[in-house]
């Protein structure tokens, strides 16, 4: 049953809910930038009618499921259920002419598809602080760089945890929901420093602020790129450093962007950026690495106590 309410839903609209908007739309087909890889070219499409996609650049693809189960880093069963509790419209209203689309060129609604922020406050609600302990980031340290936020998409209304960027656009986590509001840009804490760390994601710099915890006391200025897309927009804020410290990501697309600045080295004749990512060489990210850490030292202090 689950799997059959979750095949309902629309595959665009649960994109949109993310954060991911088409860059063009052919009659069914809507072509987006992979949300699995930063790239300039979209080659993901979406069969709108099928409710079924199909990544170009991996010569892969599946049902809406397949999709979340990816995304989501999870089984098929919490991919359904995370896609249900989405509450988004489904493919069979759009087939009876119930949700009717829109394509390029019409009118729509103010607002429609767009994440609104409602409202900011600091974090309380039990189940984001839930998420962040599942992230093993402390709250003061949350508390200190994020906001809990109220946001709308499709008449449905959120709660999830905002980091900001310096332009006022948020980027949204919570359990269930990964997304940004307009504007999308970097976030730079300035100290007035020599040497920047730079970081792909907030829960990685949150990670940075648990483990070098003389990071929030101004040992270092610190870079967000909340996107990889803004790695070479933000070469030359980079540069005003010394030193430039990376913590990407060590999947492919984080590899890669990792390479092409290591490569921009070349033109100092020094080691002006250097790849900071073998922290958490055996693990995708910095957040991921905190947690594996978290638990193995939980683990350590269970067996102490019980004299093992």
């Amino acid at each position: 049953m689950i799997f059959g309410e979750a095949k309902k839903v629309e595959l665009v609209a649960l994109l949109a809910s993310l954060g991911f908007m088409p860059d063009r739309v052919t009659r069914q087909d809507y072509w987006y930038k992979s949300p699995f890889r930063n790239e300039h070219t979209a080659s993901f499409k979406v069969d709108r009618i099928r409710n079924i996609y199909y990544d170009h650049g991996e010569g892969k693809g599946g049902n809406i499921i397949d999709f979340a189960a990816r995304f989501f880093r999870c089984d098929a069963k919490t991919a359904a259920t995370k896609i249900i509790e989405q509450n988004l419209p489904n493919s069979f209203s759009f087939h009876q002419q119930q949700h009717p689309t829109h394509m390029a060129g019409e009118k729509k609604e103010p607002g429609e598809g767009k994440i609104i922020i409602t409202s900011s406050r600091p974090l309380q609600s039990a189940s984001l602080l839930s998420y962040l302990e599942e992230r093993k980031i402390p709250l003061y340290i949350a508390q200190k760089y994020c906001k809990e936020v109220d946001f709308s998409l499709y008449g449905k209304q959120q709660t999830v945890i905002g980091f900001e960027n310096r332009s006022g656009g948020f980027e949204l986590r919570s359990p269930t929901f990964k997304g940004s509001s307009s504007p999308k840009d970097i976030t730079f804490f300035d100290n007035g420093k020599q040497e920047v760390s730079v970081f792909e994601g907030f829960f990685d710099f949150l990670s940075f602020a648990v483990i070098r915890p003389q990071a929030g006391s101004g040992w270092t200025n610190c870079l967000v790129l909340n996107s990889l897309s803004f790695q070479e927009k933000s070469r030359s804020l980079m540069e005003q450093h010394h030193t430039i410290s990376l913590f990407l990501d060590r999947g492919t697309s984080g590899r890669q962007y990792t390479q092409k600045a290591l490569a921009w080295n070349k033109e100092f004749q020094s080691e002006k950026y250097i790849d900071s990512s073998h922290l958490y060489q055996y693990r995708d990210d910095l957040n991921e690495w905190l947690i594996a850490q978290s638990k193995q030292q939980e683990q350590q202090r269970t067996q102490r106590g019980r004299g093992l």
